[in-house]
Parts: C-alpha cells; sequence; structure tokens
C-alpha cells in the first residue's frame, strides 16, 4: 500500500474552500506549534512543500469523534 499524504490546502477550511478539518489553515498550524496531543507532526516533502500522512489524520479525526461520543 502506498502512502498518502495531505496538504494545508486540502486539510484546512477556509471560507471559499472546505478543508477535511473545520478550522483554519492558522488553528492547524497553531496546534503544530503548540504540540497539540494526538494531531500528527507534518512533515516536508522539499524545501516548500508540507504534508501530513493522510491515514494519521484519519485516525486523528475518528479519535476526536470517539471522544465526543
Amino acid at each position: 500500500m502506498s502512502q498518502r499524504f495531505i496538504r494545508i490546502g486540502d486539510l484546512a477550511s477556509t471560507p471559499a474552500k472546505k478543508g477535511k478539518l473545520p478550522v483554519s489553515p492558522a488553528t492547524v498550524w497553531r496546534w503544530v506549534r503548540e504540540g497539540k496531543v494526538g494531531f500528527p507532526a507534518p512533515f516536508k516533502l522539499a524545501e516548500r512543500v508540507t504534508v501530513w500522512d493522510a491515514d494519521e489524520i484519519d485516525a486523528f479525526i475518528a479519535r476526536q469523534a470517539g471522544s465526543n461520543a
């Protein structure tokens, strides 16, 4: 199985585009900076290309949904 990646433009929501998470790009970067518990760390594919592992993002969303049940 190949690894799937997600970039900030597809992860976070903006007024023009709905992302995978209902939060702004600034919120995602704040979570990264503050080390939000359970939120996956991004990594660089190239100098100007930062991504997250899509499976880790899906698992984060599932955990959040499960904790709100």
